[in-house]
């Protein structure tokens, strides 16, 4: 029991992982010390992050094993993972709170669960780094190339490199030793970082593999390329390190987009305060022009909002009492005084951040492979260079000199850094360009399952339309007048948040009619909702279950089925053997639904509508959508076809209500409209924080871009190497060429990544 070995959750953050073998080290060192389980890295997020008992290892020594590899490491908050939580649209009441009460109506509806955050601080970097190694020191940020530690150390060696020339002209004869101690003055720090990793049983790293290259070459007498060749490698350092921070800039930038301070309003007066200690609740003023400082709710003003930052939609959008706004959005036009309903800790972008970095953890397919592949590769290489060394001189009377050389410079190639950075790069570019576009993604196994899915199945209410149904007809029969008709039917649904339940309340409120006094209200599930109104039951319910049970006759029937035709929503209200009327309702399309439909169709991909609506009325909808349905599907239904479905092809789901999470879970991608419930947010594996239909095409047009830029990765780093190593067995190319193949792939693969950053998903091919 983890209870009985006293283990805990610790959590770091690592200063200079520039490139996959980084993280290996790293994570090979520390999962060596005993007590250490359920390791994980994340180069990108530069997070260390695993299980320790400490009764076996304290959390001093996992620092000390990571410092000896010349990184910075300091604590980092130890938090809950997040689970995939985007805050769905605020109910009216006490800001922050939503309505996590049972709903009375026997429709599928959007009922909220509360969902609770871990907190999460500022990251503490205090730690201190190896001397042998200069990395990505937090104070290097935003400074020019040659103020950087790792620049400086370039500078460093160039100098001396210079000066070995320089002694070479002016006096030949001792020239080669100036060569020799540039050589051995810029190569100790690298020697001193892979005796560290040697003494944690890791022979293989670039460090070693460097240190006996340039050794190796002084003892054959190459000591002016082996001086060169220590001077490359701190060039390449610089411009991996270079290469990576650009590629983490893209997570940087969101953080910037919430304002450091806000203007708290208190008893009528206002004060700046650092936005970061605003509390649920408190009332904030945000003048034209400002950035709104936390996820909230307008109390009072009427203005123009640009979301853009948030989720990238481009034109402003007009916002009033009671509707949410984001942190980070800007407003344009008029002040506005906004409640804030989120912390700091949990705004939107915090947890879009959040997602971002912890979807390295949700690691693909293909860069699981890469990683086992690179674990043999290096070792191989070794043994190739030996036998590369070995075997002409032994078996064929070659000379050493000419083999060693050559063997040398295929250890320099050897190092897999370009392979393994390949897969993360790309994915965390895709995952930081998707996010300033309101898409949102749970790690590279979403992204590669959504880049190969055959079907899109959509939820009807809420994902293809608004989800806010209007009263169109009101039809009473009999004597039953239609103000009657409304009472009854709103006694019925009062207290009910289902959209249909909405509608109809509405409806009588804008005719002046007060719903009758009403209890005991009671779900049919799936087929409507009864209660005692004015002391008697009352039902409002499906025509079907109507005509079943005496609350409708052939020619209400008749009627329905035109509504229904129509694409109208109609249900019957009857009290016990006696109809009273219909009442039915549309939910109008989104205005992209049509074009999302279409561009997924050019895509070659087979949308689909999975509704509990009646077959007529489904029919009516995706027949102007141009799509097929299946109708009338309970949540067991819906999850019966996408695991049908999904069973023959890669199927992704959309939807946004509860009775959508199971389907959510069962499809190879389940995607959650923004404005859905917690419960879809939480199974789902990626949001659309927009609520636009064409935001489906565009997420998977982005997941098949990554895929198609991890393909040119591996090819890049591959065939780089593969070219290398038959230049370099054939003499054609030395040891100088070797360092610039390994550290140029590096670089190549991660700018090809950064291509990914400018991508536009929303661009049809």
């Amino acid at each position: 029991m983890a209870e009985a070995r006293n283990e805990t959750a610790c959590d770091w953050t690592v200063r200079g992982m520039d490139c996959g073998s980084c993280a290996t080290k790293i994570k090979d060192a520390v999962s060596r010390l005993p007590g250490v389980s359920g390791v994980e890295v994340a180069i990108m997020s530069e997070r260390l992050r695993l299980t320790l008992d400490e009764a076996q290892t304290g959390r001093d020594r996992i620092e000390s094993a990571v410092r000896a590899l010349g990184y910075e490491i300091a604590p980092r908050a130890a938090s809950a993972r997040k689970d995939f939580v985007l805050p769905a649209t605020p109910t009216a009441g006490v800001p922050g709170e939503r309505d996590g009460g049972a709903d009375p109506s026997g429709h599928d509806h959007d009922g909220h669960d509360h969902a609770t955050h871990g907190k999460v601080s500022p990251r503490d970097d205090s730690g201190h780094g190896s001397a042998g190694h200069v990395h990505d020191d937090p104070a290097d940020r935003g400074k020019p190339w040659y103020q950087t530690g790792k620049g400086k150390l370039v500078i460093f060696t160039a100098v001396l490199l210079g000066a070995a020339w320089i002694v070479e002209l002016i006096a030949p004869d001792i020239g080669r030793w100036a060569f020799v101690a540039a050589c051995l003055i810029g190569v100790a720090p690298v020697a001193r970082r892979a005796f560290a990793a040697l003494r944690m049983g890791q022979p293989f790293t670039i460090e070693s593999l460097m240190t006996i290259a340039a050794v190796g070459a002084l003892f054959i007498d190459a000591a002016e390329e082996a001086a060169l060749v220590v001077f490359l490698f701190a060039v390449g350092e610089v411009l991996e390190g270079v290469a990576a921070g650009k590629a983490r800039d893209g997570i940087r930038a969101l953080a910037k987009l919430v304002p450091k301070t806000a203007l708290l309003e208190v008893n009528g007066t206002t004060r700046e305060v650092p936005a970061a200690s605003l509390a649920i609740g408190q009332t904030v003023l945000v003048r034209p022009g400002d950035r709104i400082p936390a996820d909230g709710e307008i109390v009072e003003g009427t203005s123009g909002v640009d979301e853009s930052p948030v989720t990238g939609e481009s034109v402003p959008r007009t916002r009033g009492p009671g509707d949410a706004v984001f942190a980070g959005a800007i407003n344009t036009e008029a002040a506005l005084r906004v409640a804030v309903t989120k912390g700091a800790e949990d705004n939107t972008i915090a947890r879009i951040i959040r997602l971002v970095e912890e979807a390295e953890e949700a690691r693909a397919p293909t860069e699981r492979f890469i990683d086992r592949f690179s674990r043999w590769y290096m070792p191989a290489i070794v043994g190739v260079a030996a036998l590369v060394v070995l075997v002409p001189p032994l078996a064929f009377g070659q000379p050493w000199d000419t083999w060693v050389y050559r063997g040398l410079a295929l250890l320099l190639i050897g190092c897999p850094c370009a392979l393994v950075i390949s897969v993360p790069a790309s994915i965390a570019s895709a995952l930081s360009s998707g996010a300033r576009r309101g898409l949102l993604m749970k790690g590279g196994a979403v992204i590669e399952a959504a880049s190969k899915i055959g079907w899109v199945a959509f939820d009807k209410t809420g994902t293809l339309t608004h989800g806010r149904p209007q009263v169109t007809d009101v039809v009473p029969f009999g004597k039953t007048t239609e103000a009657e008709l409304l009472a009854v039917a709103a006694g019925v649904e009062t207290g009910s948040s289902h959209p249909l339940a909405v509608a109809i309340l509405n409806r009588a409120k804008d005719a002046g009619v007060a719903p009758l006094a009403a209890s005991d209200a009671k779900a049919l599930m799936g087929k409507g909702v009864v209660a005692t109104v004015d002391g008697a039951p009352a039902w409002v319910a499906s025509p079907r279950y109507a005509m079943d049970n005496g609350g409708l006759d052939g020619l209400g029937l008749r009627q329905a089925t035109i509504f229904e035709e129509e694409g109208k929503t109609a249900v019957a209200v009857f009290r016990a053997n006696s109809p009273l009327g219909l009442i039915a309702m549309r939910d109008e399309p989104r205005a992209d639904a049509k074009d999302a439909v279409r561009q997924l169709t050019a895509m070659g991909l087979t949308p689909v509508i999975l509704t509990g609506d009646n077959p007529r009325t489904a029919a009516a909808i995706a027949g102007g959508l141009g799509l097929k349905f299946e109708a009338d599907m309970l949540p067991e239904d819906k999850l019966a076809y996408i695991r049908e479905i999904g069973a023959k092809d890669g199927v992704m789901m959309i939807g946004d209500g509860i009775n959508d999470a199971p389907a959510l879970k069962q499809a190879s991608v389940g995607v959650a409209m923004g404005s859905g419930t917690d419960v879809a947010l939480e199974t789902a594996d990626a949001a659309i924080l927009r609520d636009r239909v064409t935001d489906i095409p565009a997420t998977i047009r982005l997941s098949r871009a990554a895929m198609a830029n991890i393909r040119q990765n591996v090819t890049i780093a591959l065939g780089l190497k593969a070219v290398f190593l038959v230049t370099s067995v054939l003499g054609l190319t030395g040891l100088w060429i070797a360092i610039l193949a390994d550290t140029g792939a590096t670089v190549l693969v991660t700018l090809n990544a950064l291509r990914l950053l400018r991508f536009n998903p929303e661009r049809e091919a």
